[in-house]
């Protein structure tokens, strides 16, 4: 491959233009939950176009989806890229849809260019990436890669009771495929950054190194609902306060470690009504750091603020983590592969860290991975009005075919 190959821009930004119609929001975003009709219709799509581009089409047991476009050899194991095409309730046109149809462009390119690789290259999708209606996040690729069992994932539910095996099959990507297994020579990911570095420095490709490390709890308090007018205040047994004070222990252990991130960001309160004193709140904690060690200690010192507000407002606690994820270090041989195509090309680069969690994680537990950040606008994400530019989408797409191709060559 020469310097001046790169993929068809105009083609991967209508894709994703078109993508976006698919559960878009009046502010420019996209709701597509996972498995839900729309994301039936978003992965009829991809399937479809995939098809056309001569591809064949795999789908596992817990839906995701590998389009292949065949080798020399095609008894060798593929290159691999893809993402996710499910969104948060509110979120933007780009994240994870990017990293699915810049694998799709990948595909395209090389049959424009009409140039064979040694090994299968496959574009994936990864089901319920986000876990914003079925918790914990990415489970597909948790079960490929060995962290969660079929049945485990299967029977995950959304909060209607709904569960991932009954969704798959209703809207017909329960597939045959058994999840996980099959081998990977190499696995890519490109995505926004979902924050600002990248745009503050000025570089158009981040060459992810690694992610931090998560943790998920739930926490349900149970005091006592009560009419709010004649109930004292000294004899009160309000849920909501004893959620509120952990809400804000929790934002304080975020600040007390370096490169630490804690988050409150689901509350569920019941009865939800303004005159009733609030008798259960289920809230969720998320923990993040680049060090097991002290992401272990936010994970003490946060069950250690839930167990005090409890007590000291006479309430019932239920807690329980719900997901672990230790950090990620990414294969060295991956890594400089999107660097060598980065400084190739003649893009700004620079070494990153993921803080957002991603499908490559799981799957570099099973198969060397890597990925390839590009700026996203004010470092926003998980909003409707999530942005990127059109060159740094092409740029980072034409980054990913370069350092498939390497990994695709190589025996």
């Amino acid at each position: 491959m020469t310097t001046n190959t790169h993929v068809n821009s105009d083609r991967l930004w209508k894709s994703l233009m078109d993508m976006a119609k698919i559960g878009a929001t009046e502010k420019g975003g996209v709701c597509r939950l996972a498995l839900t009709d729309l994301d039936k219709e978003a992965r009829d799509l991809f399937v479809k176009w995939c098809k056309e581009a001569n591809c064949t089409i795999k789908i596992d047991q817990m839906g995701n989806v590998f389009a292949r476009r065949a080798g020399t050899d095609n008894t060798l194991a593929p290159v691999v890229t893809g993402s996710h095409i499910d969104s948060q309730p509110t979120g933007g046109k780009f994240d994870g849809v990017y990293g699915v149809l810049a694998g799709l462009e990948v595909i395209r390119t090389l049959n424009d260019l009409k140039m064979e690789t040694l090994r299968p290259i496959e574009a994936s999708i990864w089901t319920n990436e986000e876990g914003s209606r079925f918790a914990p996040a990415m489970v597909s690729s948790g079960i490929f890669g060995g962290v969660f069992d079929l049945e485990y994932g299967l029977s995950r539910p959304d909060l209607d009771g709904k569960t991932m095996g009954q969704e798959l099959a209703r809207i017909g990507y329960a597939g045959p495929e058994p999840v996980g297994g099959r081998p990977i020579h190499a696995f890519f990911e490109a995505h926004i950054e979902q924050g600002p570095i990248l745009e503050h420095d000025k570089k158009q490709i981040g060459i992810v190194q690694g992610g931090l490390g998560q943790r998920w709890m739930e926490v349900t308090m149970i005091g006592v609902e009560s009419h709010a007018g004649p109930t004292p205040m000294r004899i009160r047994k309000d849920a909501m306060v004893g959620a509120s004070a952990v809400i804000t222990a929790v934002n304080k252990i975020g600040n007390s470690y370096q490169h630490a991130c804690a988050t409150v960001g689901l509350v569920q309160c019941m009865p939800n009504s303004r005159n009733t004193i609030p008798g259960k709140v289920f809230f969720t904690i998320d923990l993040r750091h680049n060090e097991d060690e002290t992401l272990s200690k936010m994970a003490s010192e946060a069950k250690e603020a839930c167990e005090k507000a409890s007590k000291e407002n006479g309430l019932k606690l239920e807690y329980k983590e719900i997901w672990y994820l230790p950090p990620t270090h990414f294969s060295r041989d991956c890594v400089k592969a999107v660097e060598n195509a980065a400084n190739d090309l003649g893009f700004s680069s620079m070494p990153i860290i993921s803080g957002a969690g991603h499908d490559s994680f799981y799957i570099s537990r099973v198969a060397p991975a890597a990925m390839v950040f590009v700026p996203c606008e004010g470092g926003i994400s998980h909003n409707e009005i999530e942005n990127a530019k059109q060159e740094d989408i092409a740029a980072g797409c034409s980054v990913l075919l370069r350092a498939m191709v390497e990994r695709a060559n190589a025996r």
